[in-house]
């Protein structure tokens, strides 16, 4: 005998499936790429790249490097903001209280590699980010270790060892409350400062929003690696407070 399913139970699983696509597609990243420094000339390719992802999974990407939308009333419309690749000193100080304030009411912040190279004099950043860079030696390929395989930004990964090469950052000022998805091994590279301990990829929530960051995204080559899209795509999906 088939189980009926009552009319009203019926009327509300079609409602929550409409509300959740709708949320999907309405879903909205902003990737911000301003530099003041050095510029990565991967900058256009990591755009493409992440406008590719959102198309895959549901959600929009705008891109800018007009410091002037970091507004209140304009941030409030993103899950989560993208620092790509950003350089130097590139928020005044209104723009800074504004985005200090979009993570405190549970904003999502996403760095990619030199986002770390940003905003050396403005503390809460360097929290946020999870850390400064301070160097790095020539490109070359490294092994980076596998700490945490539960979170969307690794749980796809088999092994406990992932080689990959970029650019390798050297950090100081790491905030210990990071929760680290990725070391790097020393000993598989030539040029690393940080010993034992040299975290590349985590997160971490602060300040009332939430935090991933990769040190990855240097190269042109590592936006069409597919290893590196799923990384960082589970780190979106962090920042953006999603599952799935």
């Amino acid at each position: 005998m088939k189980k009926i399913i009552p009319f009203f139970v019926l009327v509300a699983l079609v409602f929550l499936t409409q509300s959740f696509a709708i949320d999907r597609k309405t879903t909205r990243v902003l990737v911000f790429s301003k530099t003041k420094g050095f510029r990565h000339n991967s900058i256009s390719d990591g755009k493409t790249a992440i406008a590719k992802l959102g198309n895959q999974h549901h959600f929009l990407v705008d891109t800018t490097e007009n410091a002037a939308q970091f507004t209140e009333n304009n941030l409030k419309k993103y899950a989560a903001v993208i620092f790509l690749n950003t350089t130097g000193d590139i928020l005044d100080d209104q723009q800074q209280v504004a985005f200090e304030h979009y993570i405190q009411a549970g904003g999502g912040y996403v760095g990619i590699h030199a986002a770390t190279d940003t905003e050396y004099d403005w503390p809460w950043y360097g929290k946020l980010a999870g850390a400064y860079f301070i160097s790095h030696p020539a490109v070359q390929e490294a092994r980076f270790i596998v700490k945490d395989r539960k979170h969307a930004a690794t749980r796809f990964l088999q092994d406990s060892v992932w080689m990959h090469k970029d650019e390798l950052y050297n950090f100081k000022d790491i905030n210990p409350d990071i929760k680290v998805l990725l070391t790097i091994d020393e000993n598989s590279y030539n040029g690393g400062k940080n010993g034992k301990f040299h975290p590349f990829s985590w997160y971490h929530e602060y300040d009332g929003g939430k935090s991933f960051y990769t040190s990855m995204g240097h190269t042109k080559e590592t936006w069409t690696d597919d290893m590196f899209l799923k990384h960082l795509y589970g780190g979106i999906l962090y920042a953006m407070g999603r599952k799935h």
